[in-house]
C-alpha cells in the first residue's frame, strides 16, 4: 500500500496536476499523509458526508443549485465554521467537519474540502486567488463557471454563495486544482519554517513551484529560509530572478 502512495505523489508531480490523482488524495499528500489507508479512511468521510448532502441535492440537475445546496448544507451543519487561523489541512477540515469542533477550517481549508464535495457531484468549480483581500492579506475562495459569467463562493462568510464583493478582475486570478495543492504545500512549508524545519520548508516550497510557477509566495518564502539555513548567495539569485 506504501507504493501506491508513492506513485500518487510522483503522478502529481510528475505531470504538474492535481488531477493526476484526485483533489482530496492530492490534497492529503501535500499535508503529509504517507499512508494509503488514510487516503481511503478519509475518502470514505467525504463519501459519507456526500450521502447525507445528496439527499438534498439528489433529481437536481442544475450545477448552481446543486452548489448553493452543498454550501447551504455545509454551513448549516456548521454556523461557526470558519476560523482566519483554523484549519488548512484537509485531514483536520474534515475531521472538524465531521466531529464536535465548532470551527472547521480557514479559507484554504474550507475552499479545498467545498471543491472536494462539488467535484464529487460533477461540479466543475476552480478556486480564486487575491493576494489582498479583506485587507487582511493572501486569500482564496472557490468560483463555479455558469455559462459566460461566474458564481464566487466565498466559503468564510455564511452568505457568501454568490458572492458580489470580489467583483475587480484585476485583484483575482482564476486557480486550478494543482494551483490550489501548490498553495498547501506553500502552507505547510510556511508550518515547517516556523517550527524551525528549514530544510523540510525548502522541500515543500519548491513543490509549490513546481506546480505553479506564476505563484510567487513560495519563491520569497524559500528565499527567507534559504537566508536563514546561511545561503545567502542562492537567496539573493532567487530573489533577483523574481524580479525580472
Amino acid at each position: 500500500m506504501e507504493e501506491k502512495i508513492e506513485r500518487l505523489k510522483s503522478r502529481l508531480l510528475a505531470n504538474k496536476r492535481a488531477e493526476a490523482t484526485d483533489l482530496l488524495s492530492a490534497a492529503l499528500i501535500a499535508t503529509g499523509i504517507t499512508s494509503y489507508r488514510y487516503i481511503v479512511r478519509y475518502t470514505n468521510k467525504v463519501d459519507r458526508l456526500c450521502e447525507e448532502i445528496n439527499k438534498f441535492v439528489a433529481n437536481n440537475d442544475n450545477d448552481v443549485d446543486k452548489a448553493r445546496v452543498i454550501f447551504h448544507w455545509l454551513w448549516m451543519s456548521k454556523p461557526h465554521r470558519y476560523k482566519p487561523e483554523g484549519h488548512f489541512k484537509i485531514a483536520d477540515v474534515i475531521d472538524a467537519q465531521t466531529g464536535h469542533a465548532r470551527n472547521v477550517g480557514n479559507c484554504l481549508g474550507l475552499t479545498v474540502l467545498y471543491n472536494v464535495i462539488a467535484q464529487r457531484f460533477d461540479i466543475k468549480v476552480k478556486a480564486s486567488y487575491m493576494e489582498n483581500a479583506f485587507g487582511r492579506g493572501p486569500h482564496v475562495f472557490s468560483i463555479l463557471p455558469s455559462g459566460e459569467s461566474t458564481v464566487d463562493i466565498e466559503n468564510v462568510f455564511p452568505n457568501g454563495f454568490a458572492y458580489p464583493g470580489h467583483l475587480n478582475p484585476s485583484e483575482r486570478c482564476v486557480w486550478s486544482d494543482e494551483e490550489l495543492i501548490a498553495d498547501i504545500y506553500n502552507s505547510m512549508g510556511s508550518e515547517l519554517f516556523a517550527a524551525g524545519k528549514r530544510s523540510r520548508a525548502i522541500e515543500c516550497y519548491d513543490k509549490a513551484i513546481v506546480l505553479n510557477p506564476k505563484y510567487r509566495r513560495p519563491y520569497l518564502n524559500k528565499g527567507m529560509a534559504l537566508v536563514d539555513l546561511g545561503c545567502s548567495e542562492e537567496a539573493e539569485e532567487l530573489f533577483r530572478n523574481l524580479t525580472l
